[in-house]
């Protein structure tokens, strides 16, 4: 028989369907957890624990400074677990009922602007070789798509369709997708293509991304590959796909398009996800107003 551990994990991947990265992190703060309540209070069974242990747990957790927004993820995992176990009929009442999150600031992610994407196309435009159009490539495919480092690490090969100018992502919780392709970029697909035929032994052929030793890109290449290039034309303190992704949203509404679009371009749930990129896109609507309006003269 499946320990609740075991069935939780289950839960997550099969009815959640989250990602093997979002799983492990799960399971892993419920682990601590049990590591910290059996030093603790000397009880191997959190399936019975009350709000106080848990609260003993965050106040540690405080102390070695563990970040509110780190403590606010371990509490969710936790959260979810005694969710699960309502739900399974394994307990009556979640000892979480009446937590609430510890408070954390407000970041707003800062774009790059049009003016450095420009600068640094202009930079890597003429691309020789396998490398180096592959790195254009993947830069011009956060921009230009708004996908997400995974997304863009995990698209399948057969999911490239250049005959209809689109691609087929998989997103959070195994949601599929289609992004268009903007002309400009397709040339660069089928460059890119005719280069990837040359690699040698290629291991991870279903993946369209791979390295020159036939791989499918690590996380932190891509992180890296990003980091790297956009120090060359920016001075902003997070250089990351995630700021480019966040680029995306934030140029789009600033040239019109509208909320319900963006949403969908980046696989979002709901339109709450999506405002927090109007922010940037208010701030350019004030200053084209207060550019142009003749009482700011």
């Amino acid at each position: 028989m499946k320990s609740n551990k075991e069935a939780f994990r289950d839960y997550l991947q099969l009815e959640k369907k989250y990602s093997p990265h979002t799983v492990n992190a799960y399971l892993n703060d419920i682990a601590f957890f049990e590591a910290f309540n059996k030093a603790n209070f000397d009880q191997d069974n959190i399936e019975k624990v009350n709000y106080g242990q848990i609260r003993s747990w965050i106040v540690s957790l405080v102390d070695e400074n563990i970040s509110n927004v780190s403590v606010n993820r371990k509490m969710a995992s936790l959260k979810s677990f005694y969710k699960f176990l309502l739900k399974t009929k394994q307990i009556e009442v979640s000892p979480m009922l009446k937590h609430k999150a510890l408070k954390t600031p407000k970041i707003i992610q800062i774009p790059f602007s049009e003016k450095e994407l420009t600068d640094l196309i202009r930079q890597i435009d003429d691309p020789v070789g396998f490398e180096e159009i592959r790195d254009k490539l993947i830069v011009e495919m956060f921009y230009t798509t708004g996908m997400r480092r995974a997304e863009l690490i995990h698209l399948m090969l057969r999911n490239v369709d250049l005959s209809s100018n689109v691609i087929k992502v998989l997103g959070k919780r195994n949601k599929e997708r289609i992004i268009p392709v903007l002309p400009v970029i397709v040339e660069q697909l089928r460059l890119y293509l005719n280069e990837r035929a040359s690699v040698e032994n290629i291991v991870d052929d279903d993946f369209f991304f791979i390295s020159k030793k036939g791989l499918k890109l690590s996380e932190s290449f891509v992180y890296r590959l990003i980091n790297s290039y956009f120090s060359k034309v920016s001075e902003k303190v997070k250089k990351s796909p995630h700021v480019l992704r966040h680029t995306f949203a934030t140029h789009l509404l600033n040239n019109g398009a509208d909320l319900n679009s963006v949403k969908e371009l980046l696989g979002h749930s709901s339109l709450a996800s999506t405002q927090v990129y109007t922010h940037n896109s208010l701030a350019e609507l004030k200053k084209v107003y207060s550019d142009a309006h003749p009482r700011n003269k």
